[in-house]
């Protein structure tokens, strides 16, 4: 099956019902290529992709693999009470807000060892996750020139 731009013009109940036809074909042995510009849409159905930018592959594989690929070693961090003090010799601070911090591990960093770090700080973690830009980001990285 091939769908260019299946949501254009569509309600989200509409949209909604499509995608869930989508999957269902996908899940019953289906192969099913979309088009489309809405990479929020590749990221939610697709699990493979091949990005085409001016009639060449630019990019292509599974969509975890490529967003793991692209990742600059970000963790948001969700913490109560303060962080210590010599944080920033562990990971570089990106962004923080009261509750929250954003930070980058150098390439050779180790998120295990940043948890555990806290952790034996007595810091308490209410969420840490690392951020994985999105097929936006990469696409706009990719040929946004």
């Amino acid at each position: 099956m091939i769908l260019d731009e299946p949501f254009s013009g569509l309600d989200p109940i509409n949209t909604n019902l499509i995608k869930s036809q989508i999957k269902e074909l996908s899940a019953q042995g289906a192969s099913i290529i979309f088009s489309t510009h809405r990479m929020e849409q590749v990221e939610e159905i697709c699990e493979y992709i091949v990005l085409i930018d001016k009639g060449k592959n630019v990019l292509e594989g599974r969509v975890k693999d490529i967003r793991n690929r692209f990742k600059k070693n970000l963790f948001h961090i969700g913490f109560e009470g303060t962080l210590p003090a010599d944080i920033h010799q562990k990971a570089e601070i990106v962004e923080q807000g009261k509750d929250d911090i954003v930070v980058q591990l150098p390439k050779e960093g180790q998120s295990n060892a940043l948890l555990q770090y806290l952790l034996q700080s007595q810091v308490h973690l209410t969420s840490f996750q690392e951020i994985l830009p999105s097929l936006n980001d990469i696409f706009i990285e990719q040929v946004g020139n």
